[in-house]
């Protein structure tokens, strides 16, 4: 199930996908192949994407599986929640209330620079490295994503969660690298207003989960296995 839902929220956010990271993919040098190659050449690039998602989800999986063991799995939701929506606050207030915020960008400055140089080779050979680079690039949909795969509370849901994730921004990311001549400035614009919502409705999943309201799927019981469990571990 949960893996359904990391594929569903990156179906859906994948038009974000081509609106922010659609000057890349327009950029990556395929636009001089044909047929079964240029194909090729736009599967490795977001086989790259889709790999360090996959290395993200297990670093937060496990992180997640360490608050989770330690008995705050619960807390966890609700703290991923609240950041997520603290994270919508802060794009609203940069947005519409004009407000600067410096964020450390010395990682981010080196993986643009090292990406830059990569997309100016047009090389082939490095369409993969150019996908890894590019899952590191700050993004408000990978956050979201993060956040989720942290919420499973083990390092294999995790990493299984982030590439069901990834698997569900492919068909908008390959539709972009093929027909990415025919997208617009104003079509990747309007494409981009749609994460706020997605982010919005993670946020809310993720705050329900930890209110631990007993609704299957939606807002399961985390701890109603510990009793038993700890029963069985009393036995003689």
């Amino acid at each position: 199930m949960f893996t359904l839902t990391a594929f569903l929220i990156g179906l859906a956010g994948s038009f974000h996908c081509v609106g922010m990271c659609g000057p890349i993919a327009l950029t990556v040098p395929v636009r001089h192949l044909e047929g079964g190659k240029k194909m090729g050449g736009i599967l490795l690039y977001n086989a790259g994407r889709i790999c360090t998602y996959a290395v993200l989800g297990l670093v937060f999986g496990w992180l997640g599986q360490q608050v989770s063991l330690a008995g705050f799995q619960q807390w966890l939701s609700v703290t991923a929640g609240l950041i997520l929506l603290f994270g919508l606050l802060l794009q609203y207030l940069t947005t519409h209330r004009k407000l600067r915020l410096s964020a450390p960008g010395i990682f981010t400055a080196a993986v643009k620079s090292y990406l830059g140089k990569l997309l100016v080779a047009q090389r082939f050979h490095t369409l993969f490295t150019i996908g890894v680079l590019n899952g590191l690039l700050p993004c408000g949909l990978v956050y979201m994503g993060i956040a989720g795969a942290a919420s499973t509370g083990t390092v294999e849901k995790g990493m299984l969660f982030m590439t069901a994730f990834g698997a569900g921004t492919l068909p908008a990311m390959v539709a972009a690298g093929w027909f990415g001549h025919l997208l617009s400035l104003g079509i990747r614009n309007k494409m981009r207003k749609l994460i706020p919502i997605m982010v919005a409705i993670m946020a809310i999943m993720l705050l329900m989960r930890g209110m631990n309201l007993g609704i299957p799927y939606i807002s399961p019981r985390l701890n109603e296995q510990a009793p038993t469990e700890f029963i069985h571990c009393q036995k003689p």
